[in-house]
Protein backbone atom coordinates (compact mmCIF):
# COMPACT_ATOMS: atom_id res chain seq x y z
CA UNK A 1 0.00 0.00 0.00
CA UNK A 2 1.34 3.14 -0.79
CA UNK A 3 2.14 5.86 1.49
CA UNK A 4 -0.31 8.38 -0.21
CA UNK A 5 -3.39 6.14 0.40
CA UNK A 6 -2.71 6.15 3.89
CA UNK A 7 -3.54 9.99 4.36
CA UNK A 8 -6.08 10.22 1.79
CA UNK A 9 -8.71 9.82 4.02
CA UNK A 10 -10.18 8.36 7.29
CA UNK A 11 -11.97 5.58 5.75
CA UNK A 12 -8.59 4.62 4.38
CA UNK A 13 -7.16 4.79 7.42
CA UNK A 14 -9.47 2.40 9.21
CA UNK A 15 -8.88 -0.06 6.04
CA UNK A 16 -5.21 0.34 7.05
CA UNK A 17 -5.94 -0.87 10.64
CA UNK A 18 -7.45 -3.76 10.03
CA UNK A 19 -5.16 -4.89 7.45
CA UNK A 20 -2.24 -3.91 9.47
CA UNK A 21 -3.96 -6.71 12.22
CA UNK A 22 -4.56 -9.14 9.30
CA UNK A 23 -0.93 -8.53 8.44
CA UNK A 24 0.06 -9.01 11.89
CA UNK A 25 -1.85 -12.75 12.22
CA UNK A 26 -0.26 -13.73 9.01
CA UNK A 27 2.99 -12.85 9.76
CA UNK A 28 3.13 -14.90 13.15
CA UNK A 29 1.54 -17.73 10.74
CA UNK A 30 4.29 -17.23 8.01
CA UNK A 31 6.99 -17.36 10.86
CA UNK A 32 8.01 -20.82 11.31
CA UNK A 33 7.41 -21.35 7.57
CA UNK A 34 10.43 -21.50 4.86
CA UNK A 35 10.19 -18.73 2.29
CA UNK A 36 12.26 -18.89 -1.17
CA UNK A 37 14.99 -16.13 -0.67
CA UNK A 38 13.24 -13.40 -3.04
CA UNK A 39 10.24 -14.26 -1.45
CA UNK A 40 12.06 -13.28 2.53
CA UNK A 41 13.36 -10.04 1.08
CA UNK A 42 10.33 -9.07 -1.12
CA UNK A 43 7.89 -9.35 2.27
CA UNK A 44 11.15 -7.88 4.49
CA UNK A 45 10.85 -4.86 1.93
CA UNK A 46 7.40 -4.62 2.16
CA UNK A 47 7.56 -4.43 5.98
CA UNK A 48 10.20 -1.95 6.26
CA UNK A 49 8.13 0.69 3.38
CA UNK A 50 4.80 0.22 5.69
CA UNK A 51 6.68 0.72 8.48
CA UNK A 52 8.56 3.95 7.12
CA UNK A 53 5.14 4.96 6.08
CA UNK A 54 3.17 5.06 8.99
CA UNK A 55 6.05 6.97 11.02
CA UNK A 56 6.48 9.34 8.87
CA UNK A 57 2.67 10.04 8.46
CA UNK A 58 2.67 10.12 12.27
CA UNK A 59 -0.20 7.01 12.02
CA UNK A 60 -1.97 5.86 15.31
CA UNK A 61 -0.91 2.13 14.26
CA UNK A 62 2.45 2.75 14.60
CA UNK A 63 2.01 4.46 18.66
CA UNK A 64 -0.06 1.11 18.75
CA UNK A 65 2.18 -1.27 17.94
CA UNK A 66 4.87 0.41 19.91
CA UNK A 67 2.49 0.45 23.21
CA UNK A 68 1.92 -3.03 22.68
CA UNK A 69 6.11 -3.93 22.39
CA UNK A 70 6.91 -2.14 25.24
CA UNK A 71 4.02 -4.21 27.29
CA UNK A 72 5.15 -7.42 26.17
CA UNK A 73 8.78 -6.52 26.81
CA UNK A 74 7.72 -5.16 30.97
CA UNK A 75 5.69 -8.21 31.02
CA UNK A 76 8.57 -10.61 30.06
CA UNK A 77 10.98 -8.76 32.16
CA UNK A 78 8.27 -8.97 35.09
CA UNK A 79 8.40 -12.69 34.58
CA UNK A 80 11.83 -13.63 34.12
CA UNK A 81 12.21 -11.76 38.09
CA UNK A 82 9.83 -13.83 39.51
CA UNK A 83 11.34 -17.11 37.54
CA UNK A 84 14.89 -16.07 38.75
CA UNK A 85 13.40 -15.60 41.95
CA UNK A 86 11.52 -18.82 42.40
CA UNK A 87 14.79 -20.79 41.22
CA UNK A 88 16.62 -18.88 43.56
CA UNK A 89 14.69 -20.10 46.82
CA UNK A 90 14.33 -23.98 45.54
CA UNK A 91 18.03 -24.01 44.55
CA UNK A 92 18.52 -22.74 48.75
CA UNK A 93 15.37 -24.58 50.04
CA UNK A 94 17.25 -27.85 51.09
CA UNK A 95 20.64 -26.56 52.32
CA UNK A 96 19.73 -26.14 55.62
CA UNK A 97 20.74 -21.80 55.41
CA UNK A 98 23.52 -22.97 53.49
CA UNK A 99 25.19 -25.51 56.62
CA UNK A 100 24.43 -28.30 53.83
CA UNK A 101 25.81 -26.95 50.64
CA UNK A 102 28.24 -28.58 49.01
CA UNK A 103 30.79 -26.26 46.58
CA UNK A 104 28.87 -26.84 43.73
CA UNK A 105 25.76 -25.82 45.55
CA UNK A 106 27.09 -22.66 46.39
CA UNK A 107 28.33 -22.23 43.16
CA UNK A 108 25.09 -22.63 41.64
CA UNK A 109 23.45 -20.45 44.10
CA UNK A 110 25.91 -17.90 43.14
CA UNK A 111 25.01 -18.31 39.56
CA UNK A 112 21.33 -17.49 40.16
CA UNK A 113 21.87 -14.84 42.41
CA UNK A 114 24.12 -12.80 39.91
CA UNK A 115 21.54 -13.17 37.59
CA UNK A 116 18.54 -11.12 39.90
CA UNK A 117 21.93 -8.66 40.72
CA UNK A 118 22.00 -7.91 37.20
CA UNK A 119 17.72 -7.10 36.76
CA UNK A 120 17.82 -5.45 39.90
CA UNK A 121 15.73 -2.24 39.84
CA UNK A 122 16.63 -0.79 43.23
CA UNK A 123 19.63 1.23 42.37
CA UNK A 124 19.91 3.15 46.06
CA UNK A 125 18.81 0.55 48.37
CA UNK A 126 19.83 2.76 51.54
CA UNK A 127 17.35 5.55 50.12
CA UNK A 128 14.65 3.11 49.34
CA UNK A 129 12.25 2.49 52.30
CA UNK A 130 11.99 -1.55 51.25
CA UNK A 131 15.32 -1.61 52.92
CA UNK A 132 13.71 -1.27 56.61
CA UNK A 133 12.40 -3.76 58.50
CA UNK A 134 13.18 -7.34 59.70
CA UNK A 135 14.46 -9.77 57.50
CA UNK A 136 14.73 -13.61 57.86
CA UNK A 137 18.50 -15.14 56.33
CA UNK A 138 17.65 -18.19 54.03
CA UNK A 139 21.03 -18.57 53.00
CA UNK A 140 24.55 -17.37 53.62
CA UNK A 141 28.06 -18.73 52.80
CA UNK A 142 29.34 -17.15 55.83
CA UNK A 143 31.40 -19.67 58.37
CA UNK A 144 31.19 -17.30 61.32
CA UNK A 145 27.08 -17.94 61.17
CA UNK A 146 26.73 -21.30 60.23
CA UNK A 147 29.00 -22.19 62.30
CA UNK A 148 29.54 -25.92 60.34
CA UNK A 149 32.73 -26.58 62.36
CA UNK A 150 30.35 -27.26 65.85
CA UNK A 151 28.18 -30.29 66.69
CA UNK A 152 24.49 -29.36 64.97
CA UNK A 153 23.05 -29.50 68.63
CA UNK A 154 25.31 -26.33 69.38
CA UNK A 155 24.81 -24.33 66.07
CA UNK A 156 22.11 -21.92 66.08
CA UNK A 157 19.16 -24.02 65.03
CA UNK A 158 16.24 -21.65 65.04
CA UNK A 159 15.36 -18.59 62.50
CA UNK A 160 18.05 -16.13 62.16
CA UNK A 161 17.00 -11.94 61.53
CA UNK A 162 18.85 -9.13 60.68
CA UNK A 163 16.43 -5.81 60.62
CA UNK A 164 17.98 -2.27 58.79
CA UNK A 165 16.73 1.08 59.18
CA UNK A 166 18.06 3.18 56.47
CA UNK A 167 16.09 6.12 57.84
CA UNK A 168 18.17 5.95 61.58
CA UNK A 169 21.17 4.08 60.11
CA UNK A 170 20.40 1.02 62.46
CA UNK A 171 21.34 -2.33 62.09
CA UNK A 172 20.49 -5.79 63.89
CA UNK A 173 20.96 -9.02 63.92
CA UNK A 174 19.09 -11.85 65.79
CA UNK A 175 19.52 -15.60 66.63
CA UNK A 176 17.00 -17.53 68.13
CA UNK A 177 16.44 -20.96 69.23
CA UNK A 178 19.21 -21.89 71.28
CA UNK A 179 21.34 -18.74 72.00
CA UNK A 180 19.19 -15.76 71.17
CA UNK A 181 22.01 -13.81 70.78
CA UNK A 182 21.72 -10.22 69.33
CA UNK A 183 23.73 -7.70 67.86
CA UNK A 184 23.48 -3.71 66.98
CA UNK A 185 25.36 -1.96 64.81
CA UNK A 186 25.68 1.53 63.59
CA UNK A 187 25.90 2.17 59.43
CA UNK A 188 27.82 4.37 57.67
CA UNK A 189 26.98 4.54 54.15
CA UNK A 190 29.86 3.91 51.79
CA UNK A 191 28.17 4.59 48.40
CA UNK A 192 24.97 4.18 46.85
CA UNK A 193 24.87 0.28 47.64
CA UNK A 194 27.50 -0.50 50.27
CA UNK A 195 27.87 0.57 54.04
CA UNK A 196 30.38 0.29 56.52
CA UNK A 197 28.86 -2.07 59.46
CA UNK A 198 30.02 -0.62 63.05
CA UNK A 199 28.67 -3.25 65.99
CA UNK A 200 27.87 -0.97 69.46
CA UNK A 201 26.60 -3.46 71.52
CA UNK A 202 25.68 -7.03 71.90
CA UNK A 203 23.22 -9.27 74.20
CA UNK A 204 24.08 -13.03 75.60
CA UNK A 205 20.96 -15.05 75.63
CA UNK A 206 18.96 -11.77 74.50
CA UNK A 207 19.25 -10.72 78.08
CA UNK A 208 23.33 -10.07 79.01
CA UNK A 209 24.15 -6.60 77.44
CA UNK A 210 27.57 -6.14 76.52
CA UNK A 211 28.53 -2.87 75.27
CA UNK A 212 31.97 -2.83 73.09
CA UNK A 213 31.52 -0.22 70.76
CA UNK A 214 33.84 -0.44 67.75
CA UNK A 215 35.01 -3.95 68.75
CA UNK A 216 33.64 -5.36 65.19
CA UNK A 217 33.53 -3.98 61.65
CA UNK A 218 32.83 -5.04 58.26
CA UNK A 219 31.06 -4.24 55.29
CA UNK A 220 27.77 -4.70 53.67
CA UNK A 221 26.34 -4.31 49.96
CA UNK A 222 23.10 -4.80 48.98
CA UNK A 223 23.36 -6.10 45.72
CA UNK A 224 18.89 -6.69 45.00
CA UNK A 225 16.10 -5.71 46.46
CA UNK A 226 12.49 -6.08 46.58
CA UNK A 227 9.66 -6.01 48.72
CA UNK A 228 9.97 -9.94 49.13
CA UNK A 229 13.98 -10.68 48.77
CA UNK A 230 17.33 -8.98 49.69
CA UNK A 231 20.42 -10.35 48.25
CA UNK A 232 23.95 -8.72 50.15
CA UNK A 233 27.20 -9.29 49.48
CA UNK A 234 30.09 -8.97 52.71
CA UNK A 235 34.00 -7.51 52.14
CA UNK A 236 34.83 -11.12 52.87
CA UNK A 237 33.05 -12.34 49.58
CA UNK A 238 30.20 -13.95 51.95
CA UNK A 239 26.63 -14.25 49.85
CA UNK A 240 23.59 -13.54 52.27
CA UNK A 241 19.94 -14.16 50.93
CA UNK A 242 17.09 -12.70 53.23
CA UNK A 243 13.31 -12.35 52.74
CA UNK A 244 11.10 -9.85 54.78
CA UNK A 245 9.47 -11.02 57.40
CA UNK A 246 8.16 -8.08 59.45
CA UNK A 247 8.68 -4.47 57.38
CA UNK A 248 7.12 -2.73 60.60
CA UNK A 249 10.44 -3.40 63.03
CA UNK A 250 12.42 -1.03 63.99
CA UNK A 251 15.97 -1.33 65.00
CA UNK A 252 16.73 0.32 68.84
CA UNK A 253 18.45 3.68 68.59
Amino acid sequence: MAASSISSSSSSSCQLDDGLKDNTHKFLSLASLPLPSNSQNNWIASESRTNLSLKASGHPCLKWRTGVSLFQSFLTKEDNVESLKQELLDAISPLDRGAEATPQDQELVDQIARKLEAVNKVKEPLKSSLLNGKWELLYTTSDSILQTKRPKILRPNGKIYQAINGDTLRAQNMETWPFFNQATANLVPLNATRVAVKFDSFKIAGVIPIMARGSGRGQLEITYLDEELRISRGNLGNLFILKMADPSYRVPL
